[in-house]
């Protein structure tokens, strides 16, 4: 087991007791706030919150566990990542650290490696990696040329199933869009995706066929019922506005299923007016930004020789403002797309507050990693402290934003339904055969 600050009582029914929650993370409490953290105790009873109370109020007969102004999270949404090509770094490594680098090196990796075997494996690495961190809810996209996308879909639904008691698992087909002028792959993508419950994805390119590829993917979505998550702008070119072209293919087509953009990093490098309409027209469309602060800031601006001169990151607050969904993820992990990660959430909040400037104040930001993935992903029973909702809960010894920010919190403790699981760590070892030591 790995080194817990606390044992919570093993009992049918105890209380986690002088708790500190994230207020934008707790369903109908009411408790003054300071920096946006509420004290309360929380009861549990057979792996369910039965009640959220101020401090000292819940019964004096019940198995406690004083946290002494210890946090208290709900488990983590993930809401974009990329678990088929997790963990390749060691066996096809990105030879610049540069976009054109990752594509080239996951190109020939793919089509090398990527047997069912070799994707299930890696990708239950993963799995088991974000579980031991407290995540509950993951969306991964997964490349979708042919004929990966039956060997991938099918591994993944096999992982759905095996995971749906740990991890909820939502998959995404990705694919260049160029493709769907191939009309028979594009309709077998199409049947798959929706065979096994899928997204379409995509990833988009100003090109002149733009808006005609938009418009056969909401129709090939609207006319099977699914909903739509696309790589959108991953370049510091700011002549790339298909986030704008999104937006109006969404509103010229009265798509009303859920489309998700992630990425969108041209979106800082245009000028204001230019920035300010298409942002605007993401909130009339409802589409929902996703950013991946961690791998943006690897791949964005990295040139030879030359220090990057910005973060690579998209208008974040500047969306939110503006009513759009925002969240942050993980995206990739140990690929030649990003070195390294572990699937943390706890890692993925703490640099998004850094590089997003998150903080000052950080009142509402522990939504970006619970709440607002969770619904954006339509599970808004996930991602939140509720009565009524299982006790999928992760504790931390830190009482106040300074010390989790500032500890990799590797002394937290999971809850699922009320009970510890074990945090160990898979080993990198058991890797090997796959992906070399």
């Amino acid at each position: 087991m790995t080194y817990s600050f606390i044992s919570p009582p093993n009992a049918g029914r105890f209380v986690l007791s002088n708790a500190t929650l994230p207020a934008v993370a707790v369903a109908e409490y009411h408790a003054p706030a300071a920096e946006g953290l509420v004290k309360a105790d929380i009861v549990i009873t057979d792996g369910i919150i039965s009640a959220v109370l101020p401090p000292g109020e819940a019964p004096v007969e019940f198995a406690k566990s004083d946290l002494k102004d210890g946090m208290v999270w709900p488990c983590f949404a993930d809401m974009h990542t990329h678990l088929d090509k997790g963990h390749i770094w060691p066996r096809n490594a990105n030879p610049d650290g540069t976009f054109m680098g990752a594509l080239e090196a996951v190109r020939a990796d793919r089509e090398a490696h990527w047997s069912a075997a070799d994707v299930r494996k890696r990708m239950e690495f993963s799995l088991r990696s974000a579980y031991a961190h407290g995540t509950s809810l993951i969306r991964t996209h997964l490349d979708s040329l042919a004929p990966q996308h039956r060997i991938s879909f099918e591994a993944f639904a096999e992982l759905r199933d095996v995971w749906k008691d740990r991890i909820a698992l939502q998959a995404v087909a990705l694919f260049p869009m160029d493709d769907m002028v191939d009309t028979a792959y594009f309709a077998d993508l199409v049947a798959v995706v929706r065979d096994k419950g899928g997204l379409m994805g995509g990833v988009t390119r100003m090109n002149p066929d733009l808006d005609s590829q938009l418009d056969t993917l909401f129709k090939a979505a609207a006319d099977n019922g699914l909903d739509v998550d696309l790589h959108v702008d991953e370049t510091d070119d700011p002549t790339a506005e298909t986030l704008k072209a999104i937006a109006e293919a969404v509103l010229r087509n009265r798509f009303d299923g859920k489309v998700t953009a992630g990425h969108c990093c041209s979106l800082a490098r245009q000028d204001e007016e230019t920035a300010k309409r298409t942002v605007e027209l993401v909130a009339r469309a409802g589409i929902s930004i996703v950013s991946l602060p961690m791998c943006n800031m690897y791949l964005q601006d990295r040139y030879p020789g030359r220090t990057a001169r910005w973060r690579g990151v998209t208008l974040f607050k500047e969306l939110a403002v503006a009513g759009v969904a925002t969240a942050v993820a993980s995206d990739n992990t140990r690929d030649p797309f990003y070195a390294y990660g572990d699937l943390d959430p706890v890692e993925v909040f703490r640099e998004a507050v850094r590089i997003l400037h998150l903080d000052h104040p950080l009142d509402t930001a522990a939504r970006v990693v619970t709440t607002s993935p969770a619904d954006i992903l339509g599970r808004p029973d996930m991602g939140r402290i509720a009565v009524g909702a299982a006790a999928d809960l992760v504790l931390f010894s830190a009482r106040r934003w300074s010390e989790f920010l500032s500890r990799p919190q590797s002394d937290r403790v999971v809850l699922r339904r009320g009970k510890v699981i074990d945090r160990s760590l898979p080993d990198y070892r058991e890797l090997d055969s796959v992906v070399g030591a």
